[in-house]
């Protein structure tokens, strides 16, 4: 249980769901939690004994800024940002507007922009700063709706691959996730059709939970994967092997 041992994290959309999922495995494995959210996390005072809940609208750049100095000022050190906040509609192609393609951009894409702004120079003055992005299946295929959704996910892979390029050498590495059909409350509104879809397409048959999603994401912040990065790891039951 101290595979995170001594780590400093940050990890946005932490206050339910998959975050919260990883913000807890993370602190059961050694780390300080810093769990940012524009929500009130459920039961602080329960399962998440230990994490450091925050409010951060991650698309607002001063805000980010703030997290991240008041994190290295109080623990003296930044080691791993996970990007998870993401919000998501339904809409094809001619029913997304401007107002709602700025909308998912800006948290979905933009908020991972500003976030790995902010704390790569922790991550590099760290000297094994670890970025994990979490993307999506919908970052690597596609269905006829979420079409802004679509988008960003697919961003950030690219995203990804540009900053493990670009600081690799500093000894930053930034990887991808990418769930499937997850059981959280981010998909809690989603058609019982597309479940239905999503769970008949997965080789196991069934959907996937929090905890499966935050040990990937476990994995690609610690040290195990010290020679991962610029990859992208699928979380989904097998839905895109086919």
């Amino acid at each position: 249980m101290s595979r995170l041992e001594g780590k400093v994290a940050i990890i946005t959309g932490g206050a339910r769901g998959q975050g919260r999922a990883m913000a807890e495995l993370f602190v059961a494995e050694g780390a300080v939690v810093v769990a940012a959210d524009v929500l009130e996390p459920e039961d602080p005072k329960g399962s998440g004994a230990g994490i450091e809940f925050v409010k951060l609208d991650v698309t607002r750049e001063t805000e980010w800024a703030e997290i991240v100095s008041d994190t290295v000022a109080r623990h003296g050190h930044l080691d791993i940002l996970v990007n998870n906040a993401a919000v998501i509609t339904y809409e094809p192609i001619l029913e997304t507007t401007s107002e709602i393609w700025d909308r998912i951009l800006d948290v979905d894409l933009k908020g991972l922009f500003l976030g790995m702004r902010a704390a790569l120079p922790h991550l590099i003055e760290s000297g094994k700063g670890a970025i994990v992005n979490v993307s999506s299946i919908w970052g690597l295929a596609a269905v006829p709706s979420a079409h802004a959704y679509h988008a960003a996910k697919g961003g950030i892979l690219n995203m990804t691959k540009n900053v493990a390029a670009a600081h690799g050498a500093d000894g930053v590495r930034a990887n991808s996730l990418h769930p499937g059909y997850i059981l959280s409350p981010m998909n809690a509104d989603q058609a019982e059709d597309i479940n239905a879809a999503l769970i008949a397409g997965t080789l196991l048959k069934r959907p996937g939970v929090p905890r499966e999603t935050a040990y990937a994401a476990l994995f690609l912040a610690s040290d195990e994967a010290s020679y991962i990065t610029g990859t992208s790891l699928v979380v989904d039951g097998g839905y895109l092997a086919p």
